[in-house]
């Protein structure tokens, strides 16, 4: 069966492409710089254990390089990476700049209400730095 996104996680995205064997999406939610990838895996795959040695070697270094982008473009304090899965089951990893001031700091993102949708201009500037990096 080909891949398809989730439609939840493609309505609260903006799509940055493929990188590695991943669908990359920025969460639009300004208050939290946060991308979502998304591993381009059959259904039943639902949890990283899951794929074979060669997948998730591939699926780790897009979430190494993609924390790495992260960490040179928004300057965190700190990186928080997950794949939980609970409300969307499919398989998909955050990787979430998060900041001393931040209003979930030092508390998890997931349920926070603040949000902000982010402005085409500041989408272009992620945009043209993510596809100008030397991944």
């Amino acid at each position: 069966m080909p891949f398809s996104l989730n439609k939840r996680l493609e309505a609260g995205g903006i799509d940055f492409g493929r990188h590695g064997k991943c669908r990359i999406l920025l969460k639009n939610n300004a208050v939290f710089p946060w991308f979502i990838l998304v591993p381009e895996v059959e259904d039943h795959i639902v949890d990283l254990h899951q794929l074979e040695t060669k997948e998730f070697e591939t699926v780790m270094r897009t979430v190494r390089e993609v924390s790495l982008f992260t960490q040179h473009h928004f300057k965190p304090d700190k990186i928080n990476v997950a794949a939980i899965g609970n409300i969307v089951t499919q398989l998909h990893i955050h990787v979430v700049a998060r900041y001393r001031t931040d209003p979930a700091w030092p508390d998890v993102i997931w349920g926070h209400d603040e949000k902000r949708a982010y402005q085409e201009d500041d989408i272009e500037v992620i945009q043209k730095a993510y596809h100008q990096y030397p991944f």
